[in-house]
């Protein structure tokens, strides 16, 4: 299994959609396609690992009522967000 870090997420990407037109394609032996079919899984995974870590990272600035800006989380509480009118939800 490749490191975590030393593929970006645009190569497993890349790398993963090789994988399934190779498949789709079926000219893989059987074992080549189980083989092709454990990496997809890895790279999957690493990819959704990315991509959780990234949504986990984004964030979007608001203006306190004092008007001071203030860095806040994408994800927001269910109750925080059914109590704003829609034009304040960016998400």
């Amino acid at each position: 299994m490749v490191e975590k870090k030393s593929i970006s997420f645009e190569e497993a990407i890349r790398e993963l959609e090789d994988i399934a037109e190779k498949l789709e394609r079926g000219t893989l032996s059987l074992e080549d396609s189980i083989k092709a079919y454990e990496r997809g899984m890895e790279l999957k995974k690493i990819c959704s690992e990315r991509l959780v870590d990234a949504e986990a990272k984004i964030e979007f600035l608001t203006k306190a009522p004092s008007g001071e800006v203030v860095k806040s989380t994408v994800k927001k509480k269910k109750e925080e967000t059914t109590s704003k009118p829609l034009e304040e939800d960016l998400f």
